[in-house]
């Protein structure tokens, strides 16, 4: 606090003497609208990079179908970006036309994916965001309307736990509860054999408060929906599932990967298909956790059986031209996960530096993405060239 007093009541004034209409800097406030600005100056002089993806459309002889990527060429590996030009992917589409296609190896591995803790401030805030849109200052509202009592059947009652903390546990008759909860209603099997504990990993973490829970698991969204309005009910719904999920047995999937060799006019190419599929849901068949930038899942592509050796037939081959793209701006959700990476601040005033940053007119959103305005580039500009 002490730091952000210094930091604030002497830049500040220093602000309003040399860039009229800048409003203010802080210890926070400053370091994140950098990150803003950082951002776009790498999306701004980022030179775009041209490559092709070259897919087999392929079946085996059983007739059921699949899909291959090129993954190497006489001997040497092919990466994302190792065919760069038009004239490369045709030639690769002239061999691939005319090969002859086999199974070199499959290999299966089991893998299994493990639930995430209960929600702290900064997770709550940053799945909001992505799940129900929501911005950080109105996610901690609608939860503080939750923690502090709505009308239920004629009686006041606070549906979670503590907004503002840091900590992933929870207490023992609460996970106890939770798992009851689990027991009836998904059955033994999706309950582990022994509770699950959990350890923050966050800088400058403070634990002195549970995770952000509901105060009594067995309340399911269901039955507190007509009690709350729609922004209450879900994100009273997101709070329950991810607490709910926190307890529940690890899904089981298993990941194919096929190698597949492809021999055409003295040429020796590799291709490569993978799938995943999911033996046992576990606490996925509750929740999933969203993602800033979806890139493409492979749950529930699943490969036909194959075995070594195995003739394949080919289909079609498909060459697409791409460009590589500059990172992605901000999310409110990625900014204030990347500041509490940073150990930037305390979890619990990121919405209202978010807000500070729009009400200074410092940043925009558009398109739910944090865009620097002239006068927060100024600003750190500024900052950067003198402090």
């Amino acid at each position: 606090r002490a730091l952000d007093y210094l930091v604030g009541f002497t830049l500040s004034p220093v602000l309003w003497r040399k860039l009229p209409g800048a409003r203010s800097a802080g210890r926070v406030q400053s370091v994140a609208l950098r990150l803003v600005c950082d951002r776009e100056r790498e999306i701004e002089t980022f030179v775009a990079r041209e490559y092709w993806s070259i897919v087999a459309q392929m079946a085996t002889l059983r007739g059921d179908g699949f899909e291959a990527r090129l993954s190497g060429a006489d001997g040497q590996k092919i990466t994302r970006l190792s065919v760069g030009t038009a004239d490369e992917a045709a030639a690769f589409r002239v061999a691939l036309d005319s090969a002859t296609f086999s199974v070199r190896s499959v290999e299966a591995k089991p893998m299994r994916r493990h639930p995430q803790p209960p929600f702290t401030t900064s997770t709550l805030q940053q799945e909001a965001s992505r799940k129900l849109g929501l911005a950080p200052a109105r996610t901690m509202q609608i939860a503080q309307r939750l923690y502090e009592g709505v009308d239920v059947g004629g009686e006041t009652v606070g549906l979670i736990t503590y907004m503002r903390t840091d900590g992933v546990d929870m207490a023992p008759e609460a996970v106890a509860a939770t798992r009851a909860a689990i027991g009836a209603q998904y059955g033994e099997r999706y309950l582990p054999q022994a509770p699950r504990k959990y350890t923050t990993k966050a800088k400058n973490a403070q634990e002195a408060h549970e995770a952000i829970r509901p105060t009594v698991p067995e309340r399911t969204p269901k039955s507190v929906a007509r009690h709350l309005d729609p922004e209450q009910a879900r994100l009273y719904e997101l709070i329950w599932t991810r607490t709910i999920a926190s307890q529940m047995e690890s899904a089981e999937l298993e990941r194919t990967t096929a190698d597949i060799s492809a021999k055409a006019a003295g040429r020796d190419l590799d291709l490569t298909a993978t799938g995943t599929v999911v033996k046992f849901d576990g606490f996925l068949t509750l929740y999933r956790e969203g993602k800033d930038d979806e890139d493409e899942d492979e749950d529930g592509r699943r490969l036909p059986a194959m075995t070594a050796g195995e003739g394949l037939e080919k289909r079609e081959i498909v060459t697409t031209q791409h460009f590589t793209e500059p990172p992605p701006r901000y999310s409110e959700a990625s900014l204030v996960k990347r500041m509490e990476e940073l150990g930037i601040g305390r979890p619990s005033t990121y919405a209202a530096v978010l807000a500070v940053l729009r009400d200074r007119e410092y940043v925009k959103i558009d398109k739910k993405r944090l865009v620097p305005e002239d006068k927060g580039r100024l600003v750190t500009a500024f900052l950067q060239s003198f402090f």
